[in-house]
């Protein structure tokens, strides 16, 4: 069984460990983490220091690889890169939990993880370094793009396209034949019935555009040891965003 090891220590990364414990695939020889001492543990496994010891690091405990277990995706993007820059042939590994259903007609790329309970269906493409979280399900025909990601519970029609760098976040429901945009994030219990432009913030019941977002501006939070979208908050805060879009907004995106 080949040694790798699993890069972030958050919740998102107890998943994955859990995951990769369950497939049994691989034997994780410890933890990569930037923000985390070495020696602190995550679900028993030592962090055994940063990217940049990575080189070290293989040498001294015969890695063939690592898995990817950062939930932000554009944190996991400049993860990557910074890995790639310090071992450019470093192996990225696709875990799937084994109570996953992937199709024999879908094709996931490396560095993507399939969590508990999640479907992939017949036809459809994830790309390298994608989340499709517990009990997530992209049906017939779908696309994710590369560093795209599904919440739990999330669920897209056939056919339906998620574009690089998309978030859809805990619990939406996209009918079919839907994109969603480059860099654009669905709030949490969205009902998604058009399409999202990219780079823009949506959600509501049917799902609107709320406001534009730029790369890699955050929209995952920690509160009380839990990640939760910060659109989630203006919906539980009762704002008046979650009800309807501003007006600069609603000019320049004409369903909002």
């Amino acid at each position: 069984m080949h040694n790798i090891v699993v890069i972030g220590s958050s919740g998102h990364g107890r998943v994955v460990i859990d995951a990769i414990e369950r497939e049994a695939r691989f034997h994780i020889a410890g933890v990569i983490d930037t923000f985390k001492p070495v020696g602190h543990t995550c679900l028993g496994y030592q962090v055994l220091g940063d990217e940049l010891r990575l080189p070290d690091i293989i040498r001294n405990y015969d890695i063939y690889g690592g898995a990817v277990a950062i939930g932000d995706n554009w944190l996991r993007h400049k993860v990557v890169d910074r890995i790639r820059a310090v071992v450019p042939d470093f192996r990225f590994v696709t875990v799937t939990h084994p109570s996953a259903q992937i199709a024999g007609s879908a094709r996931v790329a490396a560095g993507t993880v399939v969590l508990p309970g999640a479907i992939v269906a017949a036809n459809a493409e994830i790309g390298e370094f994608c989340i499709v979280s517990t009990k997530a399900s992209l049906d017939h025909d779908g696309v994710m793009g590369t560093y795209s990601s599904f919440a739990p519970a999330v669920t897209a029609g056939g056919e339906v396209t998620i574009k690089p760098f998309a978030a859809v976040l805990l619990g939406a429901n996209i009918i079919h034949s839907i994109s969603v945009g480059e860099h654009s994030v669905v709030g949490a219990g969205s009902l998604v019935l058009r399409d999202v432009p990219d780079r823009v913030v949506a959600y509501g019941l049917p799902a609107r555009v709320i406001r534009t977002r730029q790369p890699g501006e955050p929209y995952l939070r920690v509160n009380s040891g839990s990640v939760v979208s910060r659109e989630t908050v203006a919906l539980e805060d009762g704002s008046p965003h979650a009800r309807c879009a501003p007006a600069n907004v609603s000019a320049q995106f004409p369903w909002a």
